[in-house]
């Protein structure tokens, strides 16, 4: 009888890209999907708990830029294990990497989610151009142009939370 315990192969992905790149752009894009899904759970409970004269155009809003943002998740993972790495496993390990606070709040103004949110949102563009230079860095064209798609998207939800925080010009223009 054989008493040896079963190995499980390693998880690795055959690339091009060389250690240091799998470890550069895993780091880099671990910290960019850990802030997605603490930026989708921030967008998801303002969604639940919005209220006000605006709600169901800032409910209806929000659930537009949740399944956004959750729809990044996915891909952006798999590009981590088509790079060669490992990526994020659990929530423990999202809350390790994200950057985006939390808002455990029992009651947020509805004009302060949508300025929370956009901050956040910026604050996710610049992780994401960060990581696009280590893409760049190591000549990881498809990463970067995932990268590219993401930014526009994360730009025009913060265009989106900056006009209507506007409240429109007074003078007209």
């Amino acid at each position: 009888m054989n008493n040896a315990k079963p190995t499980t192969p390693r998880l690795k992905t055959p690339t091009d890209l060389g250690a240091n790149a799998t470890k550069d752009l895993s780091a880099a894009l671990n910290g960019v999907l850990a802030d997605t899904f603490a930026l989708y759970m921030k967008t998801k409970n303002f969604h639940w708990h919005m209220s006000g004269p605006h709600f169901r155009d800032y409910h209806l809003l929000l659930d537009e830029h949740a399944d956004q943002i959750f729809a990044m998740t996915d891909v952006i993972a798999e590009r981590v294990r088509k790079t060669g790495g490992n990526t994020l496993r659990s929530i423990g390990d999202i809350s390790r990497h994200a950057r985006i606070a939390d808002n455990d709040a029992p009651y947020v103004a509805p004009d302060d989610m949508l300025a929370e949110l956009r901050e956040d949102n910026q604050r996710v563009v610049a992780a994401m151009r960060e990581a696009h230079d280590v893409c760049e860095e190591h000549n990881d064209i498809a990463t970067a142009s995932l990268l590219e798609t993401f930014i526009d998207e994360a730009e025009r939800r913060v265009w989106f939370l900056y006009e209507i925080g506007r409240r429109g010009d007074p003078t007209g223009h």
